[in-house]
């Protein structure tokens, strides 16, 4: 299956998670603005918690189809992520039809989100996988810093598993960027040299959020 996911599901995703997010939470968003009102663009966002990604795809200005571990394609739960435009892909490998639709959100002039870590840690960017240069660089997407805040501070009363109901989540977004060197080379060598170059921008941008929010 490589059609493209669909744009109109995942407006339907983002009009959810806005309900969702801002009645369950109190998201502060900090910069949204320097999102490309248009064209293909790539997120890169953090990741220390689950809330992290449903958070992003609620307060971004556009809709976002965020690449997800297939594990999460369970059941109901499947059917309803598949319904909003996201995108399962298998991390055992690469996985060339998850690599096909992300190219083509992106060719087609969409949102693709990327948790560059590849999964759930510290939240700071300090292991980088090389995917999300790729995309970047093959998709000739500026990336977008955005790091998420607060959602791992404290454990809710309630659930457990969930930042506390009405606690204050930070959501900031840092200035586009290009991964590449400008030269247009895609070989691994470049795109290992994109890689190094993103980790610091985003690195930089988490340490400029904590500084901004007081986090």
């Amino acid at each position: 299956m490589t059609d493209a996911p669909s744009v109109r599901g995942a407006e339907v995703g983002r009009r959810i998670g806005v309900g969702l997010m801002y009645g369950l939470w109190k998201p502060r968003v900090l910069g949204s603005w320097r999102v490309p009102a248009a064209g293909p663009v790539i997120l890169a966002v953090n990741h220390s918690h689950n809330v992290d990604g449903p958070m992003v795809m609620g307060v971004a200005p556009r809709p976002t189809h965020f690449l997800i571990k297939r594990e999460a394609f369970i059941g109901p739960l499947g059917t309803f992520l598949e319904g909003i435009g996201q995108l399962k892909v298998d991390r055992s490998g690469t996985d060339r039809t998850a690599v096909t639709r992300a190219l083509g959100v992106l060719k087609d002039g969409g949102v693709l989100g990327i948790f560059p870590e590849g999964t759930r840690g510290d939240g700071d960017f300090a292991s980088l996988r090389a995917g999300l240069a790729y995309f970047a660089v093959r998709g000739g997407a500026p990336i977008v810093p955005v790091a998420v805040l607060g959602s791992t501070e404290r454990p809710g009363r309630l659930i457990k598993g969930l930042p506390p109901l009405r606690s204050r989540v930070d959501v900031v977004f840092g200035d586009p960027f290009e991964a590449g060197d400008g030269s247009g080379r895609r070989t691994r060598r470049a795109l290992d040299e994109a890689t190094v170059r993103v980790q610091g921008r985003l690195t930089a941008h988490l340490a400029d959020a904590r500084r901004l929010t007081g986090r």
